[in-house]
């Protein structure tokens, strides 16, 4: 193999977490990989709540032994009505051993969680990394080509397209995209408090979007502050001492005094949804494949579901002698995200829009929903059950 032209089964474009864990599942499944991504330093200090079929994905590949230790069990959660209307839910509180487990998942810094994997990714044999970004994507009918930044021409079969919102790969792959903006934007920091937070997940719901505290190793945690986009804007300018005196009055002060640490991001909201997940011998697995805000700690956990199922798929392909970028994985893997990304867009989607509603038969739809989930055992463990990850996607696995 020389280095001007290198032909792989599977090539894997973008080095954020979906994309290292789909060249590290691609990789352990047996395909040739290539992954396609600058080493960069990870230069924000944004977290992802990793739920438990998450960590059970990221324990097969031998990552989460490498980061766990800088992870917050999250072993409650709690949704607060903080709207201030006339009607209002009852705060609902969920406890993960009420499901017989001892947390629905973990909080953890993105930075550490690209860390373990690039660690992974670094010592499998069957896993090239090129240093280097893809300027050019051209599918064909049997391979698909590309051409990096620094002149490179690989050939792959199959090429996953993990490279976010703009992805070359999707539209090389010429599939569209619907995009409706929300208008509303969401501040991410993390705190220092005084008070410990007991690993539970605390979620106010204001008029304008939630507002959730997400624990974090030791008395921090993370916040995700959703709001208009004036309110984040002003929320991000302000000094580090006003900023911890909003915190902790949002907070309604349960975590005591708190601390802002330095480092902020603000980004605006929106729902995307390509038209396909896959064509062309081309795949889409991360925010190339769906963009939703963070409510439900869905994101990057569908990020991860997607990488698992193209890396069973691919895996059974190998094991039949398939063309892995052919018709039948393409129609494959389509079939299996169609229904998992949907089911959740429109979930996050009908949360929100009940959240931000002001009318008030769907403000009393809301506040009755939340009150049968609260007060109804068998309807909140299901309702836990399914947050963590669709149920008929276990019984496709084990077949039930």
């Amino acid at each position: 193999m020389n280095d001007a032209s290198m032909t792989f089964d599977v090539a894997v474009v973008g080095g954020g977490p979906a994309g290292l864990v789909a060249a590290v599942a691609l990789a352990e499944a047996g395909a040739r990989t290539a992954l396609i991504a600058r080493r960069q330093a990870y230069g924000d200090n944004r977290t992802t709540a990793l739920l438990g079929g998450s960590v059970s994905f990221l324990e097969q590949l031998d990552v989460w032994r490498r980061c766990v230790d800088k992870a917050a069990a999250l072993a409650a959660m709690r949704l607060v009505d903080d709207t201030g209307r006339l009607i209002r839910a009852p705060e609902v509180r969920f406890t993960a051993d009420e499901i017989g487990l001892d947390a629905f998942g973990y909080n953890i810094e993105n930075r550490d969680l690209i860390a373990a994997l690039e660690a992974r990714a670094a010592e499998i044999s069957g896993l090239r990394r090129f240093d280097d970004e893809a300027e050019a994507v051209h599918p064909g009918d049997d391979a698909v080509e590309i051409r990096t930044a620094g002149g490179t021409e690989i050939t792959a079969q199959l090429v996953v397209g993990a490279d976010g919102r703009h992805s070359l790969c999707r539209e090389a792959a010429g599939i569209a995209v619907s995009r409706r903006d929300l208008k509303q934007a969401a501040l991410t920091f993390n705190i220092g408090h005084s008070r410990p937070h007991k690993n539970i997940s605390t979620e106010f719901h204001t008029s304008q979007g939630p507002c959730v505290f997400v624990p974090l190793p030791g008395d921090r945690c993370s916040v995700v502050w959703v709001t208009s986009p004036v309110e984040a804007e002003r929320l991000k300018g302000l000094g580090d001492d006003d900023l911890s005196e909003a915190a902790e009055t949002q907070s309604h002060s349960i975590f005591g005094r708190v601390r802002v640490e330095p480092g902020r991001c603000l980004f605006p909201l929106a729902i995307e949804r390509p038209r396909q997940f896959a064509d062309k011998r081309i795949a889409l697995v991360g925010e190339a494949a769906h963009v939703v805000p963070p409510i439900g700690a869905q994101g990057l956990n569908l990020g991860l579901r997607d990488a698992d199922d193209i890396a069973s798929i691919v895996r059974d392909a190998l094991a039949a002698g398939q063309d892995v970028g052919g018709r039948e994985v393409m129609r494959h893997y389509g079939l299996a995200r169609r229904a998992d990304v949907l089911s959740r867009t429109m979930v996050i989607d009908l949360a929100n829009r009940s959240l931000l509603s002001e009318l008030l038969p769907m403000q009393s739809l809301r506040a009755a929903s939340l009150h049968l989930i609260g007060t109804i055992g068998p309807l909140r463990r299901l309702a836990m059950r399914e947050g963590l990850a669709p149920s008929w996607r276990n019984w496709r696995r084990t077949g039930a």
